[in-house]
């Protein structure tokens, strides 16, 4: 966590960081970093559990209230649900002793911390405490600079069992280089102390920080408000391969869930449906479960939330994967856990879109057979058995878990015509066009998803069981470079042509992973180097059952973001909540305004296309033309009521061109077009 200051600067920060995305960079794969062996203390065999007093009571935390919260730990049933850490988060301490010795803030902790850690023992629970890398901590208190091992031994000698290390007023330090000599004053203290990495995903921890802590913060802090919670779950979920029981955990913080907008940090709450969501998506991804409420006060929706023991029993499985996305269409989402026992999965059916919908699972994308017994986890009911798969309506920003068992298979093959992202399990990140270009030849690289359509590939069958792959920014084909059958030749986009270098056999390798092998030289995709960041090129390389040369295919659509279209006299803007991508464009209502969306179609046809905007209390109008030519004089935005709330309206049967499309909505007033109107995006669809 960080002061209010901070968190601006880091949201701001974060918000540049989102742009960039959008347009990938090419970075050497030969400089990449690799995985380094894993920090072997004994501890965090699965994620921990327990709770903090952060998100509840921020600074304002003392001795009673801590006892308090142990006490209850263990009065509700959490303790035996497994929740077992008590965590004192910033502003227990106060200054050093002439000595060094950091010193507990003799007001708020009058029994000092070795007889409070004395208390939380006695209770069967562990006991945890927090501290900063920096000089200071994110609230002006004492930081571990050049106190590491003083305080290290400090800790052990009260008794601690769980320190989190921040990261605020860190001078510019690198963080790896931070964290390593921490590491290494909490291994030599005596005592076993789990390791909380807390740099908010700076530097990428989770490339290092399997040698050096339990777990580690992959973004920002979390508020409670539901696009927090969404936006997190889209920075955390990629990184699913570098978790583990030999690796360590993706922190995606601390949970928010019974808080209902009564705690210390920022939001107005969340929905029922909303918090039972946040803790499926936090237990599928494998990610601690530190819980932040006032426990003492909590209602039974929070009980049964926190405390259903089959949801924490796949947070808490003993393989420990982390749960992957396998499709998203228009925000219907589906995750699926590898589970110990073989056939099994967990599932996730998320609904991040704000009207009830229908949600299907296909069992072949999961690498499960076509018969498979259903169990809704949070209903704790036995759903039956279903063949092929299974489908079930959910609210807006709701979610089902379920858990499916059958026998593994060979991961079902690709529906040919439809889009998808390709990404390494290695990585979790997206094939994508350099740049988002469309020129031949452009290089392709592995990025973080953005919005420029340059990370999205239409599928479609050729013959004799192969494909092309064509990227939906630029129409172009995966291919390799000058059709060459050499071992480590590059990958790139070119016009789809006849040599075979730009088709590709797609098989399933089983667990809903794939390889993808080129038809002209029999050899398949890999990523350069094993590089695990952004910019790791592509090349083609006999194959092996590597991380490196295996991946999903994810199923999507085809979402093209307003703020990333070409914009006539307008701007982009990012203020108000509820927005998909990086934004909207901003209400325009005078003439010369006007938004061109350029968009592929991998075969000439009708479409539908649908606008996704916020409208206010006016309805609005706008002109919208295809490749030049009027289709609907005014186009009604009806009101929704406010900037915060959206709706779509779809205009059916659009003839598209097979490649390149300008679709443009143009503010004329003598079409009728009048009023504001925020638009976010359009979605083409068949």
């Amino acid at each position: 966590m960080k002061t209010a200051a901070r968190k601006r600067i880091h949201f701001v920060l974060q918000i540049l960081l989102v742009f960039f995305i959008a347009l990938p960079i090419t970075m050497s794969a030969s400089i990449a970093p690799q995985k380094a062996l894993a920090l072997s203390n004994g501890l965090s065999i699965t994620p921990p559990m327990g709770w903090n007093s952060w998100n509840f009571y921020a600074c304002n935390v003392d001795e009673t209230k801590i006892k308090t919260a142990a006490d209850a730990l263990v009065s509700s049933g959490m303790k035996a649900a497994g929740y077992n850490y008590v965590v004192i988060d910033d502003c227990w301490q106060t200054g050093r002793a002439s000595d060094g010795t950091i010193i507990a803030d003799p007001v708020k902790f009058p029994s000092g911390m070795a007889s409070l850690a004395n208390y939380v023992h006695s209770k069967g629970l562990k006991f945890g405490l927090y501290t900063d890398a920096g000089y200071t901590t994110c609230g002006g208190r004492p930081g571990s600079y050049n106190h590491e091992t003083q305080d290290a031994n400090t800790y052990a000698s009260w008794g601690v069992d769980y320190v989190k290390v921040d990261w605020c007023d860190n001078g510019g330090m690198d963080p790896q280089t931070r964290y390593t000599i921490i590491r290494d004053a909490l291994a030599n203290s005596g005592r076993p102390i789990l390791f909380s990495i807390c740099n908010w995903g700076v530097n990428k921890p989770w490339v290092w920080g399997a040698a050096t802590g339990n777990m580690w913060r992959t973004t920002d802090d979390i508020f409670d408000y539901w696009n927090r919670v969404t936006w997190i779950i889209d920075q955390n979920a990629p990184l699913a391969n570098f978790a583990g029981p030999s690796k360590g955990w993706n922190d995606a913080d601390m949970l928010m869930v019974g808080n209902y907008g009564t705690g210390a940090v920022t939001g107005g709450g969340m929905t029922d449906t909303e918090y039972r969501s946040h803790m499926s998506m936090w237990t599928i991804m494998a990610s601690p479960l530190i819980a932040g409420n006032n426990l003492t006060t909590m209602n039974q929706f929070t009980k049964d939330t926190l405390m259903n023991s089959e949801v924490i029993a796949v947070d808490q499985d003993a393989l420990g994967r982390q749960g992957v996305l396998v499709s998203d269409l228009g925000g219907l989402q589906v995750y699926s856990k590898l589970l110990q026992t073989a056939g099994t999965r967990a599932v996730v059916l998320l609904n991040r879109t704000n009207s009830d919908s229908n949600i299907t699972v296909n069992f072949s994308s999961l690498g499960l057979g076509s018969t498979l017994a259903v169990r809704d986890l949070w209903a704790k009911t036995n759903k039956g058995t279903f063949t092929n798969s299974y489908t079930v309506n959910i609210p807006s920003h709701g979610s089902v878990m379920l858990k499916l068992t059958g026998t593994e298979t060979t991961t079902g093959s690709i529906v040919s015509g439809k889009t998808f992202r390709i990404a390494p399990k290695s990585t979790g990140l997206s094939v994508a066009v350099d740049g988002a270009s469309t020129a031949n030849g452009a290089n392709v690289l592995q990025w973080e998803q953005g919005i420029a359509q340059n990370d999205k590939w239409v599928i479609t069958s050729t013959d004799g069981g192969f494909y092309k792959i064509i990227n939906v920014k630029s129409g172009k084909a995966l291919s390799v470079e000058n059709a060459s059958l050499s071992d480590g030749a590059k990958v790139l986009q070119w016009d789809f042509g006849s040599t075979g270098n730009d088709q590709w056999q797609i098989q399933g390798v089983g667990q809903g992973f794939y390889k993808v092998t080129n038809r002209l030289s029999g050899k398949s995709l890999n990523v350069a180097n094993n590089s695990l960041i952004n910019g790791g090129t592509f090349i083609q390389w006999p194959y092996s059952a590597t991380d490196n040369m295996t991946f999903q295919i994810i199923e999507t659509d085809i979402t093209y973001e307003a703020e990333a279209a070409t914009l006539h006299s307008l701007s982009t803007e990012s203020t108000n909540s509820g927005y998909t991508g990086n934004g909207y464009v901003a209400g325009w209502n005078s003439g010369g305004q006007w938004v061109d969306f350029n968009v592929n179609a991998d075969a000439a046809g009708t479409y539908n296309l649908t606008f996704r905007y916020a409208g206010g209390a006016g309805t609005a109008g706008r002109y919208l033309y295809v490749n030049g030519v009027g289709v609907v004089n005014n186009l009604s935005f009806v009101g929704t009521g406010s900037w915060t709330s959206y709706n779509t309206v779809t205009v059916p049967n659009v003839q598209l061109n097979s490649g390149s499309n300008t679709i443009s909505l143009i503010f004329d007033a003598s079409k009728g077009s009048a009023n504001w109107l925020n638009l976010d995006h359009l979605k083409v669809s068949h």
